[in-house]
């Protein structure tokens, strides 16, 4: 791993959730890349060590941590394990997320909605909770949580992650009224549609993934390295003035 000249993380430590893959593994290498310690976090632990082993080929420092975002037990030992490690917590990016059930709201199983809540929204609520008291022992540090699109607007057949990706939209506002004043800075960011294993899994057609292109006025579908650099200024000192903000990274898709 080439070292950032900037090396603008240098002596910080910072956390990604859904790390394996997509955009969290790409925030996760870019956080490492501009010289932070990286705690990799995912339900998937073969991925997420293989995660880890890219980090430290390239010359960084990680580690793994195991953790079903959707239970508040294993996001309070997420952040228990990084101080343990590192001793000290600067900056979160709570990035798990599933896209669930689709169905219209009538038709919507109950089961489907309550996991879709838990792993979307209840979890970035316990990983904030622990990450804020960690932050605020080392003196402040910054969060980003990550919405979508579909947090400002609505897809048919997609209620349980519309609401969940607003609910988080709305967290964060709160997260950054209540502990900005107290050197926590809390951002979201709103991807678009970005080839990830998240679209893959849908088991999408080349038909599909081209219909999705159209709805961005750029023409295509975004890259996951895309997104995570928005992550790492939200992240960064140069953002230093920026809280509570919600940023699109869509291609133009809420500008139609």
């Amino acid at each position: 791993m080439a070292v950032n000249a900037q090396n603008q993380f240098a002596g910080k430590v910072a956390l990604v959730t859904g790390a394996s893959s997509g955009i969290g593994k790409a925030t996760a290498l870019q956080y490492a890349r501009e010289g932070a310690k990286v705690v990799v976090s995912d339900i998937n632990e073969e991925k997420g060590i293989q995660v880890v082993e890219e980090v430290k080929s390239q010359g960084g420092d990680a580690i793994f941590v195991k953790a079903n975002v959707a239970k508040p037990e294993d996001c309070e030992n997420m952040v228990k394990k990084t101080a343990a490690e590192y001793g000290r917590l600067d900056i979160a990016f709570n990035n798990a997320g599933i896209g669930g059930e689709a169905n219209p709201v009538g038709d919507m199983s109950i089961e489907g909605w309550n996991t879709v809540i838990a792993v979307n929204l209840s979890s970035v609520f316990y990983c904030m909770k622990y990450q804020i008291q960690q932050m605020l022992q080392n003196g402040g540090g910054a969060i980003v949580n990550n919405s979508s699109i579909l947090g400002q607007v609505s897809f048919a057949n997609s209620a349980a992650y519309v609401a969940s990706k607003h609910g988080v939209v709305g967290l964060t506002k709160n997260g950054a009224v209540e502990y900005s004043a107290k050197g926590i800075r809390v951002n979201a960011v709103g991807p678009a549609f970005i080839k990830t294993p998240l679209l893959s899994d849908a088991g999408m057609n080349e038909e599909s993934f081209q219909m999705l292109a159209g709805l961005h006025p750029i023409g295509r579908l975004g890259e996951s390295e895309e997104v995570a650099e928005l992550v790492v200024w939200l992240s960064s000192d140069k953002a230093s003035f920026v809280t509570g903000a919600y940023y699109a990274v869509d291609g133009g898709y809420l500008a139609r």
